[in-house]
């Protein structure tokens, strides 16, 4: 996985979290609190999430094969959009679950110092693991607003571990709300109510993720910045004299298929026009480094054709063209 993948705060999460989960589990059944089985069950769960965003960095680095000749980027798509999933079930609806039964069924906190002092301790771990992603995140992200960020990464690894973190940072202090307004009060349906705010914090999240994951699995376009890049290294105003169309998507984070029809001279020779679009596909790849696979088809540019407009069907050269 590239540095761009954000590995380190995938690890730091996946450290941070495993340690939670245990010290949180101890303190269930030391003190019977159900926001804590929740928080528990919730960290297992993020460790099981950071588990598959290793994975499917690992599977995402095999080689293209004839069956998939264009190699297998998309595999770290699959398995962030597997992360909303099991966020959504095992965290959000085991805490929703839990915290309803609590609520029906409440009962006072025991040993109170247990999970007092573990969510403490969760809130400090989870908040290095929290800094590590957002160091991570700002080395890419640019201008970008943290929200366009989410939106627009096509790395899914680092929104998926942002969000995880905030949604385990929000759900401490809900859990820790909850323990303290049961120990305060002497009512342990307290408890069950920031269990049930945490499930529904959970199933939040798992929504987003899941949108954004949904949106890079159906294929996205390269970004503004990059599509201008190749815009102006396609033309090199000699043989080809102008880009007619253009199509990006991305195969995987690091992988971007451009394909585009461009305007030659009617007058070049076929060697002329061929050695024109292999040294327009080297200025691409020197413009955009990402762009490994490209497809320029010549076409004798057509100003009726062009007043058809954008669609690929009434494209100068394309099907309306001929």
């Amino acid at each position: 996985m590239s540095a761009s993948g954000g590995t380190k705060a995938i690890v730091a999460a996946l450290a941070a979290n495993l340690a939670i989960a245990v010290a949180k589990f101890v303190a269930f059944i030391f003190s019977g609190s159900s926001s804590m089985l929740a928080e528990s069950v919730h960290s297992l769960a993020d460790s099981g999430n950071q588990g598959l965003l290793l994975l499917g960095g690992k599977k995402a680095q095999r080689e293209a094969t004839p069956q998939h000749p264009f190699g297998y980027g998309r595999e770290r798509y699959i398995y962030a959009f597997l992360v909303s999933i099991v966020l959504f079930s095992v965290g959000g609806m085991f805490a929703i679950y839990e915290g309803y039964e609590k609520i029906k069924h409440p009962h006072p906190i025991e040993a109170w110092y247990w999970p007092v002092g573990v969510l403490v301790f969760a809130i400090i771990a989870e908040s290095f693991s929290f800094r590590t992603a957002i160091k991570e995140s700002n080395a890419i992200r640019g201008g970008l607003s943290w929200t366009d960020f989410v939106r627009r990464a096509k790395a899914p690894e680092l929104p998926v571990v942002l969000l995880e973190d905030l949604g385990a940072l929000v759900g401490l202090v809900l859990a820790l709300g909850g323990v303290g307004l049961a120990l305060a009060t002497g009512d342990g349906v307290w408890d069950g109510i920031g269990t049930l705010c945490i499930g529904v914090l959970l199933i939040v999240i798992a929504i987003v993720l899941a949108a954004e994951t949904k949106s890079l699995l159906l294929g996205e376009s390269a970004g503004i910045d990059d599509v201008k890049k190749i815009e102006a290294a396609v033309v090199d105003g000699d043989t080809v004299t102008r880009l007619i169309h253009m199509r990006t998507l991305h195969l995987g984070p690091e992988e971007l298929l451009v394909a585009a029809k461009v305007a030659v001279r009617h007058d070049e020779t076929a060697s002329e026009v061929a050695n024109a679009i292999n040294a327009a596909e080297e200025r691409i790849r020197a413009a955009v480094p990402i762009a490994r696979v490209i497809y320029l088809e010549p076409d004798i540019f057509s100003e009726s054709a062009a007043a058809a407009g954008e669609n690929p069907a009434k494209a100068p050269g394309g099907p309306a063209a001929h």
